[in-house]
């Protein structure tokens, strides 16, 4: 990139290597070039690297467009980038790279965590659905059975008629599950010490042991805070009724694994476990194998053709500011003191 009299901000896409082609359909790439100076085939996936084509598109961008593996914004880097205006994140959390230099030098910074929300909340929604009816023990019992059994009367404490369901913060994960919750026949519980009015026909518990005793499924969507570290710990699983499901699509450090276990163990309890704390569980943990849980590899966030979602979300904010608009999805320091 070159000084030029075309009055488009200059962009430079920054991300780990193999995202953007994940993440970018060629009408993308078209788009960006018709919004902004940039090569949409450029990617830095390094921008502490030597190349000099990173590093002269770097000087030149009022824009970084950035996603998963995006390398860390620290003030050497942000010397390197004097002409810098925004970071456009086309994903969610963007704690991993936005740094304190960030916000002294006044950039702006959106994300997609709006985007990066509904695959989640479909997600719970449906394990909450398929927990109700037994589904994963049911199906692994047909197929050991495979003959007429009495299913009706094994069924008898199953169903999702008027259940309750608990939802441990009011995340925009966890307010998208619970408009994805309404049409259904569920009682809707609510935790989270940050909130005074909750939605409509929802009761908001000020109590998180409370909202565990009375709640058929328990589902975790705060965010991964000092404050936050295993809140879901041996009194709020204690409390949790028999037979009760624990949904975490949120951090595994949120949950205490090692309190959780022994009520996997004796069945008494059953999760679905979309993260774990280890990210990947030990090879011999009870985790894999048990009857009563569902261990899924962090697949309930934007993954395959949910990508474009983001990127959608993504590039309409660059729309936005080279029309000198504000954001639609502007991060500030004081949000991440209470968000992903």
């Amino acid at each position: 990139m070159h000084p030029t009299t075309d009055n488009r901000p200059a962009l430079l896409l920054a991300m780990g290597e193999g995202v953007a082609d994940r993440l970018l359909t060629t009408a993308h790439r078209t788009r960006l070039a018709t919004l902004t100076r940039t090569d949409p085939h450029l990617v830095a996936h390094d921008l502490t690297t030597p190349d000099p084509r990173v590093a002269a598109a770097l000087a030149e961008a009022e824009i970084l467009l950035t996603c998963w593996g995006a390398t860390p914004l620290t003030p050497e880097i942000l010397d390197r980038a004097p002409r810098l205006r925004a970071v456009i994140h086309a994903a969610g959390s963007v704690k991993h790279h936005i740094t304190d230099a960030c916000w002294d030098r006044g950039l702006r910074v959106t994300s997609a965590a709006a985007a990066n929300a509904l695959p989640v909340a479909e997600y719970t929604l449906a394990a909450i659905l398929l927990a109700g009816k037994r589904v994963l023990g049911s199906a692994q019992r047909y197929a050991e059975l495979r003959t007429d059994h009495a299913w009706l009367t094994e069924s008898a404490a199953w169903g999702n008629y008027r259940r309750t369901v608990g939802v441990v913060g009011a995340s925009r994960i966890g307010r998208r599950v619970i408009e994805l919750l309404r049409p259904f026949d569920f009682e809707i519980l609510l935790y989270d010490p940050y909130v005074d009015v909750p939605p409509p026909g929802v009761e908001l518990v000020t109590d998180l042991d409370d909202l565990c005793a009375r709640s058929t499924v328990v589902s975790v969507h705060a965010p991964q805070l000092p404050s936050t570290y295993r809140m879901i710990g041996a009194a709020q699983l204690a409390a949790m009724p028999d037979g009760s499901t624990l949904v975490n699509t949120a951090r595994g450090s949120l949950v205490d694994e090692t309190a959780l276990l022994p009520h996997l163990l004796t069945g008494r309890l059953h999760a679905v476990l979309d993260v774990t704390d280890p990210e990947l569980p030990a090879p011999d943990s009870p985790l894999y194998a048990l009857p009563n849980v569902l261990l899924t590899p962090h697949v309930a966030g934007s993954l395959g053709n949910e990508l474009h979602r983001m990127a959608d979300q993504a590039i309409e904010e660059v729309a936005r500011y080279a029309r000198g608009e504000p954001f639609a999805e502007e991060v500030r320091a004081s949000d991440l003191q209470r968000s992903a």
